[in-house]
């Protein structure tokens, strides 16, 4: 069966020791996101590892479940979708690369089997992904200048 794909782009200026924290702990995801809860199933400290199940609400109707998959710390984290998303084989990454000025590329990219409902989702997470990545660049943003006035 083909692959629908969604992904989102962008360079922070701050580091990857600013970003990975933000990207690998799933108790974050509401304070710098765009939704509204989240954490992990227990409920447990981050970062994210290996087989660890994370949630996030997103609006009042939609709470997707997730397991991570692989964890390279501090550059990448994948992880698949377990419930809550009406689609099949869900498998998405967050890629974080160190820039030649300091900085770090972000790349959010996620595939899952092309049915009539994934392509109802693909619409919205569309529109999603370059959101969340634009909330992940002012978070990294902000933190870094907090951390350039200390």
């Amino acid at each position: 069966m083909s692959q629908l794909e969604v992904q989102a782009e962008g360079v922070t200026r701050a580091g990857p020791e600013i970003v990975w924290p933000l990207v690998a702990d799933a108790n974050t995801y509401c304070h710098w996101g765009p939704w509204d809860d989240g954490g992990y199933r227990p409920p447990a400290a981050g970062p994210s590892r290996q087989s660890s199940i994370q949630w996030f609400r997103y609006g009042r109707r939609t709470t997707s479940v997730e397991e991570i998959v692989e964890v390279e710390e501090p550059r990448r984290v994948v992880y698949k979708v377990v419930s809550g998303l009406p689609v099949k084989n869900y498998r998405a990454e967050i890629t974080l690369t160190p820039t030649s000025s300091g900085g770090t590329s972000i790349r959010w990219v996620a595939t899952w089997d092309k049915t009539f409902m994934g392509k109802l989702v693909r619409r919205k997470l569309r529109q999603i992904f370059p959101e969340i990545v634009t909330c992940l660049i002012a978070a990294a943003d902000n933190q870094e200048a907090s951390n350039d006035l200390s």
